[in-house]
């Protein structure tokens, strides 16, 4: 049956267990399985048969969220790793070989921003940052040597919505995927439907919802063809992964689709880097993807109540939230999310840093941490912590200025959360 996204976040890829009966999701903490046989063993490593080796590459409970996260984005496969980050530098690991290039947003989340400027440079790839809202930038920046164009969608931490269907359509002309980080909006846009081929998610956000676990996921729509020549990495045979070709072997997988690209990122990617999420986390984030649809309604609810307060307060120079009409993104946003526009604020003091200085600290009911998406309402200042790695010049590119501060609006009562900026406010 086709149901709905509350009920995908509880049973998709579960049922109950067939040995204890169990209706809660088993937690697998093991290293390794045991074999049943030499053959069955053979038959596992030579991937004629599905079965799981070694926690590295595949677990029962890991697997769980995978289909439960493939399902409820509309994908034909997930793949989760440890981290959001090892889910950025694994996709683009594995589409990617010394000399290709990437076209990208610059308004990522510092960790990616630095990852791609610096790392994935250091790998002999490059990257050309764009403006988010310039889809001609997007187009005059791809050469014959690029593989994918990226963007956040929502950005983090300066709130754009990329006009997703203009750039799938760009990136499609040019035979090259879509790869979009949808972290932020995961639970209130399915970016499959509006043209997107991958998706980055960190599940750490607001899949498990509680700040608690470290995750990412890799999700592959199976709709884009990996065999149109610009690919060797997915079309040739594969030296890291035992010569296999997995166009070839998983372009086609009977009642499943095209999972060349998951199998890539699993069966090459995976195993030699060793980016594994433990079993734990994965069972922790089965938990918080339980709430994840009613959550996303709440924290946008109270995002946007916090936002027209803060619009209207004295002491605030500058309100940055797409849900509110004087938003430069409210029509992309209005035409991609449905449930609201998520639980992110950035905003700016009349004080700027010095104003920031004395606000945050006065905050009682806000945690002050480097984290977003949890239950509880945080609060940062990028400029000095996030982004501070980037120079003056890199900050400003990428729209942090000395006085923006994030809020990350949780599921308290929004009486509550606005009455503690008041007072914090006040003390400025």
């Amino acid at each position: 049956m086709n149901y709905k996204d509350s009920t995908k976040a509880l049973h998709s890829g579960q049922t109950p267990d067939q040995t204890t009966g169990a209706s809660a999701v088993p937690l697998y903490q093991t290293s390794s399985f045991v074999f049943k046989d030499i053959e069955t063993a053979a038959a596992i490593f030579s991937g004629n048969t599905v079965g799981n080796v070694y926690s590295r590459i595949s677990n029962p409970t890991t697997d769980v969220l995978e289909q439960r996260t493939a399902e409820f984005e509309g994908g034909v496969a997930a793949v989760a790793v440890s981290s959001g980050m090892a889910a950025v530098s694994s996709t683009f690991l594995a589409i990617t070989r010394v000399g290709d290039e990437i076209v990208s947003a610059d308004n990522l989340y510092g960790g990616s921003y630095c990852w791609l400027k610096n790392s994935f440079a250091n790998l002999g790839r490059k990257v050309t940052f764009v403006k988010v809202n310039d889809t001609t930038a997007f187009e005059n920046a791809i050469t014959e040597r690029t593989k994918a164009l990226y963007v956040e969608f929502i950005g983090n931490p300066k709130l754009e919505i990329p006009d997703l269907e203009a750039l799938a359509d760009i990136a499609h002309r040019h035979g090259i995927p879509l790869i979009v980080d949808n972290t932020i909006g995961v639970g209130l846009c399915k970016t499959f439907d509006y043209g997107a081929d991958v998706e980055i998610i960190s599940a750490t956000k607001y899949i498990g919802g509680h700040g608690s676990t470290l995750g990412g996921l890799i999700v592959d729509s199976g709709k884009f063809n990996w065999a149109n020549g610009k690919f060797p990495e997915l079309s040739e045979p594969d030296l890291g992964a035992h010569g296999v070709n997995f166009c070839e072997k998983y372009g086609n997988v009977s009642g499943v689709g095209n999972i060349a690209f998951a199998a890539k990122v699993r069966l090459s990617i995976l195993i030699n880097y060793g980016c594994a999420i433990s079993p734990f986390n994965s069972f922790m984030l089965l938990q918080g993807f339980e709430t994840l649809p009613m959550r996303q309604e709440k924290h946008s609810k109270n995002a946007l109540a916090v936002s027209k307060f803060l619009l209207n307060h004295p002491k605030v120079g500058w309100v940055n939230y797409p849900g509110l009409e004087t938003n430069e993104y409210y029509n992309n946003s209005s035409k991609y999310f449905k449930n609201g526009m998520g639980g992110i604020i950035c905003f700016g003091l009349k004080d700027g840093f010095e104003g920031a200085k004395k606000f945050i600290p006065n905050l009682k009911l806000f945690y002050h941490l480097a984290n977003i998406g949890d239950a509880r309402s945080l609060v940062i200042h990028p400029a000095s912590t996030t982004h501070s790695l980037l120079s003056k010049e890199e900050q400003i590119d990428v729209g942090i200025t000395p006085d923006l501060i994030r809020l990350s609006i949780g599921l308290e009562d929004v009486d509550d959360i606005i009455a503690d900026l008041d007072q914090a406010l006040e003390k400025i």
